[in-house]
């Protein structure tokens, strides 16, 4: 394999068209971590993304093979470093990861890592994931090697686009998650016209980047410093397209008959019971509309996907003159609210919230372990 600045920054415009190709999750994450592995000349790169339950969702790495990562065992826990970049928020950078004194230790089957850098991927102000490399491959004089300040920065842009993937991969599973094929493809083309043109001018900054790191090293760095720009610019549009999407059956057939319509579909395609139940409820602004499906939707999906609910009810109902309020409520395994937010595992919390706060509403959680989940939204009359 070729080293240098110029193979480096061609991973990253790999790293640009893999996310304008690929919709899945893993394969987009594969992509980045095996760039940046080849950015930074690293031997090892994984990427982690946090479950509800103090481990990883996801976890994929590069540099290790697959008979040396089944001998290693289950996925890592959220400990030592790991831990360190979801919670605080902040690159890690050190000479020797196993003097630190967060370090843990490692299954006997784990490589030996040493020097070590690791960023947070964040979407806004959330840690949705970490990103790190290890063993930095150059000659180890007397005083040693390891990862720069220059690669710090280096991985703290692949981290952006880490996030726009994530981002982009939530939007398309959840548009598969409807089951409505045509309000899943209606979906998947809003997506593209969001962020085709952002990731387009991604690549062509990074192309120039390539170009000019030779022969004029300081508009480079200004190029990669515009794909930053760039990555971030992305984000925000993507997740401006969860807020602007308005599905075809809400404009026509009204919430009620288009969340009834849609928990039929669940119902009939999940084992738990899923109901639906509206009581005088009339129409309402189209945002708040939007809003409340959304909502739904959202809590929803972690019901029947991760709470092991038997039974869950939905409700819509009138709140005064004018408002509603939504309740989904599950019978399903619950969990610590406090603790969940302590973690900053709460997307989709985070998310509903915005949402109910988004059209001059409120949104409230109650759960505990063993005793299921109630998520209620209200909003105020138009």
């Amino acid at each position: 394999m070729s080293h240098g600045p110029r193979s480096g920054l061609a991973a990253v415009s790999d790293a640009l068209l893999a996310m304008s190709r690929h919709l899945e999750v893993r394969d987009v994450l594969k992509t980045i971590v095996a760039s940046a592995r080849e950015l930074l000349d690293a031997e090892y790169a994984a990427l982690g993304v946090p479950d509800d339950h103090g481990g990883f969702a996801q976890f994929v790495v590069d540099g290790v093979s697959e008979e040396q990562w089944h001998a290693i065992g289950p996925l890592p826990r959220q400990h030592g470093i790991l831990a360190a970049m979801l919670h605080d928020a902040t690159p890690q950078r050190l000479a020797d990861v196993r003097t630190d004194p967060r370090f843990e230790g490692w299954p006997s089957a784990h490589p030996e890592l040493a020097d070590f850098l690791g960023v947070p991927v964040r979407d806004g102000d959330e840690v949705i994931a970490a990103l790190f490399l290890a063993n930095k491959r150059c000659p180890r004089p007397r005083d040693g090697c390891g990862f720069t300040e220059e690669d710090e920065e280096l991985l703290g842009i692949l981290a952006q686009h880490a996030a726009i993937a994530l981002t982009n991969a939530r939007l398309y599973e959840r548009s598969r998650e409807l089951t409505i094929a045509e309000e899943r493809s209606r979906l998947a083309h809003e997506l593209h016209d969001a962020v085709s043109q952002k990731l387009f001018s991604l690549r062509l900054t990074a192309q120039a980047a390539v170009a000019l790191v030779d022969r004029d090293p300081a508009r480079a760095k200004g190029e990669l410093q515009q794909v930053a720009a760039l990555a971030a610019e992305a984000a925000d549009e993507l997740r401006a397209a969860v807020v602007e999407l308005r599905p075809a059956a809400l404009e026509e057939d009204g919430l009620v008959a288009t969340l009834r319509t849609q928990i039929q579909v669940l119902d009939r395609a999940h084992d738990a019971r899923v109901t639906f139940t509206a009581r005088g409820l009339r129409a309402l602004p189209a945002a708040q509309e939007e809003a409340l499906l959304r909502v739904a939707q959202e809590a929803l999906h972690n019901a029947l996907r991760h709470s092991g609910a038997a039974r869950v009810d939905v409700t819509l109902e009138r709140r005064g003159r004018r408002g509603a309020v939504l309740r989904v409520s599950d019978d399903g395994k619950g969990f610590d609210p406090q603790a969940v937010r302590a973690a900053g595992r709460h997307l989709g919390l985070v998310s509903m919230r915005d949402r109910a706060s988004g059209v001059g509403g409120s949104l409230t959680v109650e759960s505990a372990p063993g005793q299921g989940t109630t998520v209620e939204m209200e909003v105020p009359g138009g």
